[in-house]
């Protein structure tokens, strides 16, 4: 699919053409973005300049990971806050470079331009303590690149020993998503990413995915990293879904035809489902990606015995399922039939329940991700879509109650639900 907005303003006479007419067409920024699967080194000979405020704790994990990703680090501070990153920096051949804090204007980091900013916030104990926030963004941001990523690190506002520590941990969130309106300008993101103590080992993976152009779309974003699913043993940052099966629903076109196409760029063998009325589109993308086709109308009753039933039949189970199926029936609420009404709930909130449920009787493997298409309007609504967003909102509650169950965390299954906007 190609970028019309995009290829416009990268024309000098397309340009000038707009210009000249008074168009109020923003041209967007052409952004950085990953093209293929996953590589070892995603960060290759990115610029990652990196502070901490006092007592953080992340040092070891980032430093780790910035090396292991291909990343060349430069450390804020002192030779104490450089010790994390000698040993990761000789393993890898990364040795990270130190910046004095007075350094964002000298002349030693005059043709700096930054790929990311990462600040361990993790020691930040009171409002006061915010302070480091803005000692180490404002006069590092001047040298943040395009298309750059800036992540604060936190530990989570639940559990705090207090209602001080609690104010200045969630104030990292209020921080980011200024900050990401600030940055975005240039094609830059920024997210908070809270840290549950005994789930440090976790990080690495997310790091990987902030810092690269793979989160081009993401911005302003708060995520909790925790402990609380049982985790597999092993977990390859390349071909992750060698040998996987995934499910994607509404997979004939648009989000679900790319969404397939991703996963079987990973390694999966892809279950495209969709409409009998869409065989064709259907079966040409599964032969496509060596994918195998199952057709089934989602909001038939019988629907989800047989999608359960058919992927233990052929393929042993699933491990991945995205539900993409889905469908906008847009009226005011005065002019809504009750056609459109039912319509959309059943297909957008509860065929995605029903099949669920039938899934987890007995098809779903360990350590299953489910992965739920909401929406931008189930969380700020929209005009004339009180059916489609009640439905699309309906499905965060889902997922939250369905993420709780504990004998899907014992058993290493996660359950996540992604909101597109335009």
């Amino acid at each position: 699919m190609g970028d019309f907005l995009l290829d416009i303003g990268q024309n000098p006479q397309a340009r000038k053409l707009i210009k000249s007419l008074g168009l109020p067409i923003p041209l967007p920024e052409k952004l950085r973005r990953a093209r293929g699967p996953w590589e070892e080194r995603p960060l290759a000979d990115v610029s990652v300049v990196f502070g901490a405020g006092p007592e953080a704790s992340l040092a070891n994990v980032v430093a780790e990971t910035l090396a292991a990703a291909g990343a060349n680090p430069y450390v804020v501070g002192d030779e104490g806050a450089l010790a994390p990153f000698k040993a990761p920096g000789e393993s890898y051949g990364r040795p990270a470079k130190l910046l004095a804090k007075d350094a964002a204007d000298s002349e030693a980091t005059a043709k700096l331009r930054a790929g990311a900013l990462v600040f361990d916030a993790t020691g930040i104990e009171d409002p006061a303590g915010l302070r480091g926030l803005y000692d180490f963004f404002h006069p590092w941001i001047t040298k943040l690149g395009r298309s750059a990523r800036v992540v604060v690190l936190g530990r989570p506002p639940q559990g705090a020993s207090s209602p001080a520590k609690a104010a200045a941990r969630t104030a990292l969130e209020g921080f980011v998503r200024s900050m990401a309106k600030e940055v975005g300008r240039s094609g830059s993101t920024a997210q908070v990413v809270y840290v549950e103590e005994g789930a440090e080992s976790r990080l690495p993976a997310v790091l990987r995915f902030l810092l690269s152009p793979r989160s081009a779309f993401i911005t302003g974003q708060p995520i909790t990293v925790t402990s609380r699913v049982r985790a597999p043993a092993a977990s390859p940052f390349t071909r992750p879904l060698d040998g996987k099966v995934a499910l994607v629903t509404g997979a004939a076109r648009g989000i679900g035809a790319a969404t397939a196409k991703l996963l079987a760029a990973e390694g999966a063998r892809v279950v495209c489902l969709d409409r009998p009325a869409d065989d064709g589109p259907t079966s040409q993308l599964a032969r496509e990606i060596g994918g195998a086709v199952l057709l089934a109308d989602v909001s038939d009753a019988e629907a989800p015995k047989l999608i359960a039933s058919e992927l233990l039949a052929r393929f042993g189970g699933v491990d991945i399922v995205v539900h993409n199926a889905g469908i906008t029936r847009d009226k005011t609420m005065a002019r809504m039939s009750p056609e459109l009404w039912d319509q959309t709930l059943d297909i957008n909130l509860s065929a995605l329940v029903r099949i669920t449920d039938a899934l987890r009787e007995k098809a779903l493997h360990d350590f299953v991700r489910i992965i739920c298409l909401s929406s931008i309007a189930g969380i700020a609504g929209n005009m004339g879509q009180t059916n489609y967003a009640a439905s699309k909102a309906g499905v965060m509650g889902f997922v939250r109650a369905l993420a709780a169950t504990d004998k899907l965390s014992e058993r290493g299954i996660t359950v996540n639900a992604i909101a597109p906007g335009f």
